[in-house]
């Protein structure tokens, strides 16, 4: 269990990490501002509501349920599975809100345009660290 909680604390300090990247490329290597797409700003701005939905529920119905399991049965390799799949399923959700900031810069869009895309993901990722299951 515990090595499994130092990878996934890798693997979300990476993403983190990979996230503030992001806006600094897309600062740097980004195109001049110019009039962004709107429909496609739409788009993204619906996908993103969706995915964060998605990320409560990956974490209820994986991580959550998971968690419960194995704080009674901690030898249970593939409720650990569960756990640790749902763990990278809302980090790798979280990482598509912060790129959907950089696709978005890279259409035109300014930076204050991108800026809640970057914010969303890194909070998210930020505030869903993995946690040990507590035993019953």
């Amino acid at each position: 269990m515990r090595g499994t909680i130092r990878i996934l604390r890798s693997v979300r300090w990476a993403m983190l990490g990979s996230i503030l990247l992001y806006a600094v490329v897309g600062e740097v290597v980004g195109p001049g501002t110019r009039a962004a797409n709107a429909s496609l700003s739409y788009a993204l701005t619906t996908a993103a509501v969706a995915i964060v939905g998605a990320i409560f529920v990956v974490r209820r119905t994986l991580v959550l349920r998971s968690a419960q399991n194995l704080a009674s049965h901690p030898e249970d390799s593939l409720t650990l599975n569960h756990w640790k799949s749902g763990y990278i399923a809302t980090y790798a959700l979280c990482e598509v809100l912060a790129l959907f900031g950089l696709v978005l810069r890279f259409t035109g869009a300014n930076f204050q345009q991108s800026l809640p895309y970057y914010i969303g993901g890194f909070v998210l990722l930020f505030f869903f660290g993995p946690r040990e299951p507590a035993h019953a």
